[in-house]
């Protein structure tokens, strides 16, 4: 029976990482995000050399780009959620953790929140850009 049980919530957590983790898109939901309107232009190589170097600083402890580790995987993060959102996620994620129903999920999943790395608005915008960079997005 605990068995049974066991296989059942797992099966419920893949479901929900699945349909709410790190696939699909945020940007039309209405779902909360604290920055909003980000526009994103060309892309920009020094900008995302610029996010290469803050990303290795501040999330490579946690993030890898093809495999889960404290966080999870962020090849193509860039692809699944919109520019609010990243952004919004590595500013703020105190509060995003708290609102976003996304980010909700994805706490229950990687057990783990994410910490406030105390990253400007300007170096949030060019780890985005390194991470579509990473993503194929030039």
């Amino acid at each position: 029976m605990i068995f049974r049980f066991t296989i059942q919530c797992l099966l419920i957590s893949l479901f929900a990482f699945l349909v709410n983790g790190c696939g699909g898109n945020n940007s039309s939901s209405g779902e909360f995000t604290v920055v909003q309107d980000v526009k994103v232009g060309a892309f920009d190589a020094s900008l995302a050399a610029k996010g290469e170097q803050i990303f290795k600083m501040k999330c490579i402890a946690c993030h890898q780009y093809d495999k889960r580790l404290v966080g999870p995987p962020l090849r193509d993060v860039a692809k699944r959620r919109s520019a609010n959102y990243i952004i919004s996620m590595i500013i703020s994620p105190e509060e995003m953790q708290e609102k976003n129903d996304t980010v909700k999920a994805l706490v229950q999943q990687y057990m783990t929140k994410m910490t406030n790395q105390n990253v400007t608005l300007d170096d949030a915008r060019a780890i985005y850009e390194h991470l579509r960079e990473i993503a194929g997005l030039k």
